[in-house]
């Protein structure tokens, strides 16, 4: 951490922010000042924009910490004045959405944050723990319970399902409802249960509007609160050549194939499954994008398609060069599509299978 500076740390309710958070504070064994927005009296003091009282507040320690920043009113502003007049102060605020605490940062903070985006365990993360066979042993359960810290360390599955049914019944809205005054649970549910069973499919906002009985401006309001509290996240269509290249439709994938499975009620085996490519998909797409946030290298991600149903399920532009990947759960071999080769003769194109996926997400 650099003093003069605040590093805000996003991500999901459960991942672990916390107990990252407070690891941190024991290593650095610096005079620190730990605090939670939730308690009204750090609301009152951080929430005053009054220099004095920051002051006050800080008093004379060298690094704060901020959990549950979201709730702090104008905390950004705060922040931005604790930094102005006592720029030697390490700041760290965590936010377990990003849609409030991104909304009041973004502006106040400009030039004097870093983001740091935190989600539930990356396989490059579990790799560091776990053998090359065990990793391989226990992939049906990652495509099944996902990768919620709580999740990987229990053995037991009943212990998982009923875990993961708490997380979505009381931890995945929370934000949404506290901070967006969103009354609908019931519909907040059934669209993710919708976006579930279409994971790896265009989402049509009209239709989803037409199942639900609401409009499509509420169906797409609704879908950006749930990217911003990070349970989906969407991939666009690409298209630079061609005309029939399908462009004005999103993909919605999970960021845990558990939080998918519990939200439609499935744990069973991947051999009892219908939709084993889905959750093949869903968990080697976002693997890839937890991998490259946690390296910073933030390439543009797309789905491919043209009207006639050729295809590539992840398409991917870094340093100027452009990936494609095809993701396959039961095939090893695939042949590039026509179009795509013609229309990008210098892009790549690769298979992503269970023979060679750790050298895609690790």
């Amino acid at each position: 951490m650099t003093p003069g500076k605040v590093v805000v740390l996003y991500g999901p309710r459960r991942v672990g922010k916390t107990t990252l958070v407070k690891k941190y504070m024991d290593e650095v064994r610096e005079n620190v000042l730990f605090v939670n927005g939730d308690d009204i009296i750090v609301q009152e003091y951080l929430g005053s924009q009054s220099i004095q009282r920051l002051k006050e507040f800080v008093g004379g320690h060298s690094l704060m910490i901020v959990d549950e920043a979201q709730y702090v009113k104008n905390i950004g502003l705060n922040l931005k004045l604790i930094v102005d007049h006592n720029p030697e102060i390490q700041i760290l605020a965590t936010g377990s959405s990003s849609f409030d605490l991104a909304k009041d940062v973004g502006e106040p903070l400009t030039g004097r944050k870093t983001v740091i985006r935190m989600f539930p365990l990356a396989q490059m993360e579990i790799s560091s723990r776990e053998k090359i066979h065990e990793t391989r042993a226990n992939l049906e359960s990652r495509l099944i319970y996902g990768s919620y810290p709580e999740v990987v360390i229990t053995a037991d599955n009943r212990r998982r399902e009923e875990y993961l049914r708490e997380i979505v019944s009381s931890y995945l809205f929370k934000d949404i409802f506290e901070l967006e005054g969103i009354r609908h649970s019931d519909k907040l549910v059934r669209l993710l249960q919708l976006l579930a069973f279409q994971v790896g499919k265009e989402a049509s906002l009209t239709e989803l509007g037409k199942q639900l009985g609401m409009s499509k401006n509420t169906v797409e309001r609704y879908l950006d609160l749930l990217e911003k509290v990070f349970v989906v996240f969407r991939l666009n269509g690409f298209s630079r050549n061609l005309r029939k290249e399908v462009t004005k439709s999103s993909r919605y994938f999970f960021y845990d194939n558990g939080i998918r499975n519990a939200v439609i009620g499935n744990f069973n085996p991947v051999t009892l499954r219908n939709d084993a490519g889905q959750l093949w998909e869903n968990y080697i797409i976002g693997e890839r994008r937890k991998k490259m946030e946690y390296l910073r290298e933030g390439p543009q991600h797309w789905f491919w398609r043209t009207y006639d149903q050729k295809e590539i399920d992840l398409v991917e532009e870094k340093h100027g060069n452009l990936f494609g990947y095809e993701i396959k759960w039961s095939k090893s071999r695939g042949k590039v599509p026509g179009d795509w080769e013609k229309g990008y003769p210098e892009a790549s194109y690769e298979m992503i299978t269970r023979k060679n996926y750790l050298d895609f997400i690790q």
